[in-house]
């Protein structure tokens, strides 16, 4: 009979985990490791934290990203009860307007309008609203002017041939248009004087 001969080598651990398996200690250690563990942060619901050049939060038991437009989301996004009376908000137009306008439900909007009414405050209350409306425009329109005076007026065409577009003086026109805005801030629309 022939013998075989085994070629192998065996290294300490590989004979410590066979004496292991022999002896019934199947889960025994047969090597030292050394190493680090990474630290885990435990977070609740609420919590706000940076990671990886990011803020995050756990919101509902999930973890979301913290955004520059959440606050946008909230004004845009109409909740599925009204966060004045707790009432349910449904989708229809009435609550629609009213959360773009004041966050809360219609019912709780025409109370507080009723409200208005009976402490003889309506036409201060009016102003306002028809006022910060035409404000908000009129910033857009100032928007839109300081864009239009720093375009450019030469464009390239596709012959090559550089085209002048426009005429006139940009910034007198923008001068004009500036004073005017100005003026129409003054305005109380309601009233129709100048405030």
């Amino acid at each position: 009979m022939k013998e075989t001969v085994l070629k192998k080598e065996f290294k300490p651990r590989d004979v410590a985990r066979l004496r292991n398996l022999i002896s019934g200690k199947t889960g025994e250690v047969t090597q030292l490791q050394a190493g680090w563990e990474n630290q885990v942060e435990k977070h609740t619901e609420g919590d706000v934290w940076e990671q990886d050049g990011r803020k995050w939060t756990i919101k509902n038991g999930l973890k979301q990203t913290v955004t520059k437009l959440d606050a946008i989301k909230k004004l845009i996004i109409m909740p599925l009860t009204c966060p004045n009376c707790g009432g349910l908000m449904k989708v229809d137009i009435y609550n629609k307007k009213m959360w773009s306008i004041h966050q809360k439900c219609f019912d709780c909007v025409i109370k507080m309008e009723s409200k208005i009414k009976r402490e003889g405050k309506w036409e201060e209350y009016q102003s306002n609203i028809m006022n910060s409306s035409k404000n908000a425009m009129l910033d857009d329109l100032e928007m839109a002017l300081e864009n239009w005076v720093e375009e450019k007026d030469t464009f390239v065409s596709e012959s090559g041939e550089v085209e002048k577009w426009g005429g006139g003086d940009k910034n007198a026109v923008y001068k004009e248009a500036k004073e005017q805005v100005a003026k129409l801030r003054k305005l109380d629309i309601y009233k129709g004087e100048n405030t």
